[in-house]
């Protein structure tokens, strides 16, 4: 009866389930539960209705999707109660506070301990006034949250470790927790059971880079399926083994967070990109400096630019690029994404099932958390929005910050929300922006901050968990637990602890596990203590599991070199029909011996070969024996898609590397009148993608769906290569179809080179430059795209450098440039031009050294470029696709030094990004160094600058409070600008 009642009274079954409990321990402490009325029943269960209510009563309850609300035009300050009520969810789900002001202050990230408490980084120098004026002072801090009563809430602080400058990373383990301070990265351990730091220890000084700008620094410390521990946007990355920390060399990937599926796979993102995926980890791609571009790594999950739009349900007119066309709406909210971050799988139990597996993305410019259903195609992972028109998680307020998420211990899914009025750095804002802040008093309350749990109306909450007080055999149990972070963390902690003893039941599990998930777990933790056997290995390779055959790929590496019965067992994945299965196999071959490698790689690309994501990766590891593979390769005479990509790309490598031996055997082979015309096509169209630019074989992607090379991608055919080669500058359209004629240039960089998800660059090296930049080329482009040096003009180096390619000795080449006026003829004369050897007549005069003086300025604005300039720019100056463009052979870079002094001290808008004012930031020295930098870098060819032309340009613009435009910029220099690419 009693239950019957509350029932009545009360909506949703999680209320009713709250009240029932709360109503019946009232109903006991009577002592009578048979002498209850009705009334007093009744009465009870308004009681806990009313204190109940204060959670769901702060939630919007109005229809779903909500569209675009109406709101006042300032922005105040509300409590943590009154900005619940500003949040929109789907129905069923609502946030519950965890943690609010001032029990934590500008949280920026949480990491939970085995027993469940959270750990908290607070990054209280970030943007405390539009100076920051404190950045750099010793105020970060990491903190320790607990809920002492187990009612969901944080209660209890403790400082475990203070006097930070701008940490960005934490990971807490058994032997402490890991820091990130850039550069520093730091091992913090409480030696007394006090929750407070006594010792810190410096693991390394490679953590980033001390100096530079808050918003692109190293961060992320994600602890792996492959027990490393992954970053984003750095270059290294760490594992604990044998009692101390490794430290490996990777890509730089991302922006801020990361995250992994079940299986491994790990997800980044950056600005407006909502989601990339390494389909094959990025560590792979680090072991060849000469590839062209990257496909797998950080590869793009949508098939349009459909994933980066965003539906925010206010006016969003507080974003950096607000003033430019497309980037809000004309009702004034975000039209795509400008500061997505923190892709968080939801790996969870105790939300519902649709959720599982699904990413979820924080977008603090427009107040929203996304929601992304990730699938398997059959050929790739694809990621489309959860909703149409609406967004999991969208506010109304906008202070509403979401800079971090969680797949939480108890099941479900936590949000850091920093609750900061200023969400740009310094060094980015706009004036635009700057106003904005301004008129709506954004500036203050500082040292606030939220953090909110997502639940549903079934949602019942997981017990805390005592991992540290459990035996290690109990710990492998949990390795079968539904929720992915009671598996991670105990795999984690039996790493740690180094224990053997629980081998067997680890190899029990990984033989004999009904889920896939407890057998992934099982060979990984038994590759972390050393304890795993070649024949589990071998019994993984076989496994119903694609994802178990997988991993049991990279599992064999450490043995393919001397254990042939396993080298046989990898072997027979060639015929694995499964698309990831050959990605990794790709991936692994080039740890094979050589000779088995070699024939293996060459059946590889004969039947995978129109694969971009596996020649990518097969060509990471065959750094130094691409002509071997290539020779065997060149024995099919058939002629097929696979066999030409495959031919194209590993000469486009060998051209890149620079070395005379192999490079001078890949233009004999082109030369030679007996060979099959096909194939000396796609050696001259290897050769053209490395010195030319043109586009890589292989189908498109990229952001929005399009990579680097322009709408539609890259997948240029041979003829318009060639057309455009033979016409002096760049072929391939960016539709795929060649541009060709003088100076045609379409698709600078492939889909996947290295600036993007698909190919982010690894190592700082120029982009390709053609013979001649062609003025209708450029005028195709638009004013933004680069426009490459003129040949000769460069520093020397390799293929894929600035300047030409110099060989020792002359190429026999010129045999078939002088053959006859047909199409191999003029393309190999095209790509001659950009050849230069001993004696050649008409080589180009070398570029003017720099003084002592200017090259003290070049490395001083080297440090500052990296600092401030390369995130966007790219180590290469290449540019990174809809955000910033190439600055390699740029007009406006290369220009009388006033005009890209006028740029740095103003900023500039364009079609491609928005180049913020950087001259309130910035000193003359130091403008004129990065300048000097950008000038002479690459190859590039332009004059030094000196401070004194920096200043007198100061005095030039005094009073300018708008960047410079395309226009504006080409007057100052006259027609020079229209005629090349800016």
């Amino acid at each position: 009866m009693q239950a019957k009642y509350v029932l009545v009274l009360t909506h949703g079954r999680e209320r009713r389930r709250r009240a029932l409990c709360v109503s019946q321990r009232l109903v006991r402490s009577t002592g009578d539960v048979l002498s209850m009325t009705r009334s007093k029943l009744v009465a009870i269960a308004f009681l806990i209705v009313a204190s109940l209510a204060s959670a769901d009563a702060l939630q919007n309850r109005s229809a779903w999707p909500p569209g675009v609300q109406t709101v006042s035009g300032d922005s105040p300050a509300r409590t943590p109660e009154a900005e619940m009520q500003t949040f929109f969810l789907p129905p069923g789900y609502h946030v519950e506070l965890v943690a609010s002001e001032p029990l934590v202050e500008e949280p920026i990230l949480i990491d939970w301990d085995p027993d469940g408490r959270m750990w908290v980084l607070e990054e209280l120098g970030y943007m405390q006034d539009l100076p920051a004026t404190n950045e750099r002072t010793q105020i970060g801090r990491i903190s320790v949250l607990e809920d002492t009563n187990r009612d969901g809430k944080m209660d209890k602080k403790t400082v475990f470790l203070d006097k930070l400058v701008l940490p960005r990373a934490m990971k807490v383990l058994e032997h402490g927790v890991l820091v990130g301070e850039p550069a520093h990265l730091w091992l913090a351990r409480d030696t007394n059971g006090d929750l407070k730091a006594d010792t810190k220890e410096l693991i390394c000084d490679c953590y980033g880079r001390e100096m530079a700008d808050v918003e692109h620094n190293q961060n992320g410390l994600v602890w792996a399926l492959d027990n490393w521990m992954y970053t984003s946007e750095g270059d290294t990355y760490f594992r604990w083994k044998n009692g101390k920390f490794e430290i490996g060399k990777t890509l730089s990937r991302g922006q801020w967070g990361g995250s992994q599926d079940d299986f491994g796979h790990f997800y980044r993102n950056s600005n407006s990109s909502a989601l990339g995926v390494d389909l094959v980890p990025t560590p792979y791609f680090a072991r060849n400096p000469n590839l062209l571009r990257t496909r797998g790594s950080y590869e793009f999950m949508g098939e349009t630019n459909a994933l980066n739009v965003t539906f925010p349900v206010r006016q969003n007119r507080g974003v950096n690029r607000g003033y430019v066309d497309g980037q809000l709406r004309a009702d004034g909210t975000l039209a795509t994404y400008t500061g997505t971050n923190s892709p968080t799988v939801y790996r969870g139990d105790r939300l519902p099932a649709e959720l599982k597996g699904n990413v979820f993305i924080a977008e603090p410019t427009g107040n929203l958390v996304s929601r992304i259903i990730v699938t398997d195609t059959g050929t790739t992972l694809r990621g489309r929005k959860a909703y149409e028109n609406a967004e999991f998680l969208a506010s109304t307020d906008e202070r509403f910050r979401p800079v971090y998420l969680s797949s939480a211990p108890d099941g479900t899914l936590y949000i850091v929300d920093m609750y900061h009025g200023i969400i740009q750095a310094k060094t980015y804002i706009t004036e635009y922006l700057r106003d904005h802040i301004v008129e709506g008093k954004l500036e203050t309350p500082i040292h606030v901050g939220r953090i909110f749990r997502v639940v549903h109306d079934t949602t019942r909450r997981d017990t805390a968990p005592a991992l540290s007080r459990e035996s290690s055999a109990q710990l492998v149990t949990r390795l079968t637990h539904p929720n992915g972070w009671w598996r991670d963390t105990a795999q984690r902690m039996l790493i740690e602890r180094g224990d053997k003893s629980v081998a067997a039941a680890l190899r029990r599990m990984a033989e004999t596990a009904a889920d896939p998930r407890s057998k992934l777990h099982a060979l990984w933790t038994l590759e972390g203590l050393d304890a795993l056997e070649p024949a589990t290995v071998i019994r993984a390779l076989g496994d119903a599991s694609r994802d178990v055959r997988v991993s049991g790929i990279r599992l064999s590496e450490r043995w393919l070199a001397e254990d042939k019965a396993l080298q046989a067992a990898v072997l027979k994945r060639l015929d694995d029909t499964d698309w990831n299965v050959r990605q990794q196999l790709a991936a692994t071959l080039g740890m094979v011996p050589q000779g088995a490698r070699e024939t293996a790689m060459a059946t590889l690309f004969e039947r995978y070969g129109g694969d971009p994501v596996v020649v990518d990766a097969a060509l990471s590891g065959v750094r130094g024996s691409e002509g071997a593979v290539l020779e065997t390769v060149l024995l099919g005479n058939a002629q097929t898609p696979e066999r030409e990509a495959t031919i194209a790309l590993l000469t486009a490598t060998i051209v890149r590397g620079g070395q005379d031996a192999p490079i001078q055997l890949v233009f004999r082979h082109a030369a030679e009148s007996g060979r099959p015309q096909w194939q000396r096509s796609a050696l001259l169209r290897g050769a053209e993608v490395a010195l030319l630019g043109a586009a890589m074989p292989g189908p498109a992607t990229g952001r929005g769906g399009g990579g680097r090379g322009g709408a539609g991608g890259a997948g240029a055919a041979v003829a318009g290569a060639a057309a455009g080669a033979g016409g002096g500058g760049r072929g391939g359209g960016a539709a795929g179809a060649g541009a060709g004629g003088a100076g045609g240039r379409a698709g600078a960089a492939a889909a996947g080179t290295r600036g993007g998800p698909g190919g982010n660059p690894a190592f700082p090296r120029a982009v390709p430059a053609p013979a001649a930049a062609g003025a209708a080329g450029a005028a195709a482009e638009g004013p933004d795209a680069a426009v490459a040096p003129p040949a000769g003009r460069g520093r020397g180096g390799g293929g894929g450098a600035g300047g030409p390619l110099r060989l020792n000795r002359a190429p026999e080449l010129i045999a078939l440039a002088a053959a006859d006026t047909g199409d191999l003829a003029t393309r190999a004369a095209a790509l001659l031009a950009r050849v230069e050897w001993p004696g050649k007549p008409g080589a180009a005069a070398p570029i003017a050294p720099l003084t002592a003086a200017e090259q003290q300025r070049f490395d001083a604005g080297q440090e500052v470029y990296k600092n401030v300039c390369q995130a966007c720019h790219q180590p290469d100056g290449r540019g990174l696709e809809r955000v910033a463009p190439a600055l390699l052979g740029s007009v406006f870079a290369l220009a009388p030094a006033t005009i890209p002094a006028r740029i740095l001290i103003n900023g500039k808008e364009g079609s491609i990004g928005e180049m913020p004012p950087l001259g309130a930031g910035f000193t003359d020295d130091q403008i004129a160094a990065v300048l000097t930098y950008i000038r002479r870098e690459w190859g590039q060819a332009g004059s030094p600058v000196d401070a004194a032309t920096v200043k007198d340009t100061r005095a030039q613009v005094a009073g300018r409070t708008r960047p410079w435009t395309n226009p504006e910029l080409t007057a100052l220099i006259g027609g020079a600008a229209g005629r090349g690419r800016q």
